[in-house]
């Protein structure tokens, strides 16, 4: 199975926004470590030592040596054993770097990966995929993440059924983000994210598998928190947490096939 069809968009953003380092290696030499000495592994699940080659740098700053090892979680086959890695098998790896011997150096030998699973098979169109979303990431005014609600309004328009919600968002960088929910008299709605202090009520819809569509889709709150509407109606508040659920409802699904590592949404 290609790994287009295995890992979805969220899968593969959780991972490269939340990595300091992607990295494009070959694995050189692996071995399967003793039970007690993996800590917190989980059921069915092997852990190994990995000395790769690396190809190249995907993102990252700062030195790197041309081999570096880590440890890597995977599942056990049908068998209950230990899966194969081979030599030279070609692998994306999702890391940080690790703090060297000396106070504020770095071992450049080593990485730590973000999630005990994040080494994935290396593919053309996956590296191609992880690249367009690292693009994304690296713009000025990139959808940062959103962390919560912080506040929220609706005020009913001049005419019956026309209305208007806005929400303000809690996010990684504290750079703002915004939702803009307009109703009109016949009960049409349309709405519009801002990514910035400017809010725009004619910007589209975030494009599926986009990083604004990953940010709202993946990081939105399922429900509204109408404690964060203080100072409107009971009326008002239901009708916000209407819109909201309309906006919910056109992002679609944030699909994932594989847990996100800490501090993913």
């Amino acid at each position: 199975m290609a790994l287009a069809d295995r890992f979805s968009y969220a899968d593969l953003a959780d991972l490269a926004t939340t990595a300091p380092m992607t990295i494009h290696a070959r694995i050189s030499s692996s071995a399967v470590l003793k039970p007690e000495r993996a800590p917190g592994l989980a059921a069915g699940h092997a852990r190994f030592y990995v000395e790769a080659d690396v190809v190249s740098l995907i993102r990252g700053g700062g030195p790197l040596a041309s081999r570096i090892s880590y440890l890597v979680d995977l599942p056990l086959n049908a068998n209950g054993k230990a899966p194969k890695l081979k030599k030279k098998q070609p692998v994306l790896l999702f890391a940080r770097p690790v703090s060297g011997a000396a106070a504020g150096t770095t071992d450049t030998g080593s990485v730590r990966l973000v999630a005990p699973d994040a080494q994935i098979d290396w593919e053309p169109q996956t590296e191609s995929r992880i690249r367009a979303i690292l693009t994304e990431l690296v713009k000025p005014g990139a959808p940062p993440a959103i962390t919560g609600i912080a506040n929220g309004f609706h005020v009913p328009g001049t005419l019956p059924g026309e209305g208007e919600t806005q929400l303000f968002f809690d996010t990684a960088t504290g750079e703002p983000v915004s939702l803009t929910i307009l109703t009109a008299a016949d009960g049409t709605r349309r709405w519009a994210a801002a990514f910035g202090e400017i809010v725009d009520e004619s910007a589209a819809i975030p494009a599926r598998n986009t990083l604004a569509w990953y940010r709202l889709a993946c990081g939105l709150p399922r429900t509204l928190p109408l404690d964060r509407l203080k100072g409107t109606t009971a009326t008002d508040r239901r009708k916000a947490a209407s819109d909201y659920a309309v906006v919910l409802g056109a992002l679609g699904e944030c699909a994932r096939t594989r847990t996100p590592p800490p501090g993913a949404e």
